[in-house]
């Protein structure tokens, strides 16, 4: 196998795979089970007591 096809295969997979985890990424943040956690996240900052 020499460079070219390697990159070629490389780049193709490669980009496949990106695509897979970030299609999972997305699914996963808008996966309805997950909205509380992620509200109760982007609120914690307010939820601290001041002294």
């Amino acid at each position: 196998m020499n460079y070219e096809a390697m990159a070629h295969f490389a780049q193709t997979w490669g980009m496949i795979y990106f695509m897979l985890i970030f299609a999972g990424a997305v699914t996963y943040i808008f996966w309805p089970s997950n909205r509380k956690k992620f509200e109760d996240a982007a609120n914690s900052p307010f939820n601290e007591e001041l002294d």
